[in-house]
């Protein structure tokens, strides 16, 4: 069963869309449970995290952990949005059924995934950022069907 943070979560997610030249865009999926998760960063010239925007194909629990994430690091500095993980959002939501523990972690992943964007066209090191491992562009033709 679900919490009712993930069902309030889900029936009223935060933060969709899209934002038009984003300083930092991540795109994380999961071939097998088909859920895909694209988030949008809008940071300042202080690192700070103005606006954040998502879009999700997948379950409930990928949409809920999505809208939380984006809420997690809306106002913060790309430094404490780091310290977003999946546990965190999980916690956030009131936890989430065994099986749905991989959306939470695609979640920390596109977060991940923008800031490496934001780095990348900056020219800049965000500590303890590594390369996204999950970026569905650069793997699909590694995929075997």
């Amino acid at each position: 069963m679900y919490t009712e943070k993930v069902m309030d979560h889900f029936q009223n997610p935060r933060n969709v869309g899209e934002i038009e030249n984003a300083s930092g865009t991540g795109t994380v999926g999961n071939a097998k449970c088909g859920d895909i998760m694209r988030i949008y960063l809008d940071i300042d010239e202080n690192q700070v995290i103005r606006d954040v925007k998502f879009k999700t194909f997948g379950c409930g629990a990928a949409v809920a952990t999505s809208s939380m994430a984006t809420e997690m690091v809306k106002g913060k500095t790309v430094q404490e949005a780091m310290e977003v993980t999946n546990k965190a959002v999980m916690e956030a939501l009131d936890g989430l059924p065994p099986v749905k523990v991989h959306c939470s972690l695609l979640a920390e992943e596109a977060i991940h995934a923008a800031l490496w964007d934001y780095a990348e066209k900056n020219g800049i090191t965000i500590q303890g950022l590594e390369k996204p491992k999950s970026d569905i562009s650069e793997h699909e033709e590694d995929e075997e069907y």
